[in-house]
């Protein structure tokens, strides 16, 4: 394994994707030394995480620290104790499992000081791509994902010469709203688009699931991760959640990649990169795994996956203001403001009102994010009136 123990940061530790970080570290002993944690409000858990793990600082949201940290934890707060805690000299190994836009600074830093990132905040790239890659080539950092998806495709390309990739098909369960008469899908209540069939996963992103938004997100992903065009990349609905996904050859041919739906197992193959993984959380015998199922995207069902897509082949910010138009909207719908078939007319409403710009710098970026975040909360109003 590793000559010496591989000192990690785990932003958003309190989280799905940092829980189950901290389980695959627990899983490697002798292997991983959390250095430092981070959560947004939920300083209970995060301060039961610090000691149980012995790390050395946390990072916690502006006004939340708390007392019942250990007393030789070091408490810093803020957006720029986030940056601070990526960019850590002490630090080898990043895994950021923020959520939403506040994920970006973070993974600047830590491209910008050379670190290996494994990556799981989808809004990174899909705001800064371009920034962020370029960033990751200048420094020397390296970008691992952690999407199931990403991971696959990145561990069937190893080896592959680049000229024989034609390209990639992302899979999609379809969320738990994917077998719901269309009629009723705008009225789905909290509870009922929470409820994934397949995924344990956070509010944001199982709502994302059930837009099939997070899936927008992950072609834009897609698109940087592994220098493909837009159309060399596609989507289709997998109901199994077995084959993550698949990679198509100048030949006709495919490479896929099967698993058991368990995010610890590319979070474990994250972390230990660039050594092989040597545990297993599950195995899918082919004998058990049945018809494997693959159908194309019902756009009718799943308009704001259209609306997240065409804004980001658009360029420049144009991915950011759906993003950050989406982010609004969840909130709102989870908060109980606005309905789930609302959450497509704030999307469309703010992109409508905003015009995009290039993404040349952060800064353009975190712009043309306030900006959206204003016209999808001004949307998020409209709406509140409408049905009150």
């Amino acid at each position: 394994m590793t000559a010496h123990r591989k000192r990690v940061t785990i932003l958003g530790s309190t989280g799905s994707i940092g829980r189950n970080a901290l389980e695959v570290a627990e899983a490697h002993p002798g292997v991983f030394e959390i250095v430092s944690l981070s959560a947004f409000r939920n300083v209970d858990l995060l301060a039961e995480q610090a000691e149980r793990f012995r790390v050395k600082r946390v990072g916690v949201g502006e006004g939340a620290s708390g007392s019942g940290f250990p007393p030789d934890v070091e408490v810093v707060e803020g957006s720029e104790a986030l940056a601070s805690l990526a960019s850590d000299p002490d630090v080898d190994l990043v895994v950021n499992a923020l959520v939403g836009a506040a994920g970006l600074g973070p993974t600047m830093a830590a491209l910008r000081s050379g670190k290996r990132v494994a990556l799981a905040n989808k809004e990174s790239l899909v705001m800064a791509g371009e920034i962020a890659t370029r960033a990751a080539e200048e420094s020397g950092a390296e970008l691992i994902p952690v999407d199931s998806e990403h991971s696959s495709i990145f561990r069937c390309l190893a080896g592959v010469p680049a000229a024989e990739v034609a390209g990639v098909v992302l899979t999609a369960s379809g969320g738990p709203l994917r077998d719901v008469p269309p009629g009723d899908v705008a009225e789905a209540d909290v509870d009922s688009v929470l409820r994934h069939p397949t995924w344990t996963m956070g509010e944001k992103v199982t709502v994302d699931s059930a837009t099939l938004v997070n899936k927008a997100m992950e072609v834009v992903e897609a698109r940087w991760l592994f220098g493909l065009p837009f159309e060399r990349i596609d989507v289709v609905l997998h109901r199994e959640s077995i084959v993550h996904s698949l990679v198509r050859l100048a030949d006709g041919t495919m490479l896929a990649h099967l698993g058991v739906p368990d995010m610890r197992v590319p979070i474990q193959y994250a972390m230990l990169y660039p050594e092989p993984p040597d545990g297993s959380f599950g195995e899918c015998p082919p004998e058990k795994l049945g018809a494997l199922h693959f159908e194309p995207i019902d756009y009718d069902r799943y308009p704001c996956f259209l609306l997240v897509l065409e804004a980001a082949k658009r360029g420049g910010t144009g991915a950011t203001i759906a993003a950050t138009a989406d982010e609004v909207a969840v909130d709102a719908f989870v908060g109980g403001s606005i309905r789930f078939g609302d959450i497509a007319t704030v999307i469309e409403e703010t992109l409508a009102a905003v015009t995009p710009g290039a993404a040349a710098t952060v800064e353009s970026v975190l712009d043309a994010e306030g900006r959206a975040r204003e016209a999808a909360a001004g949307a998020v109003e409209r709406l509140k009136v409408r049905e009150a």
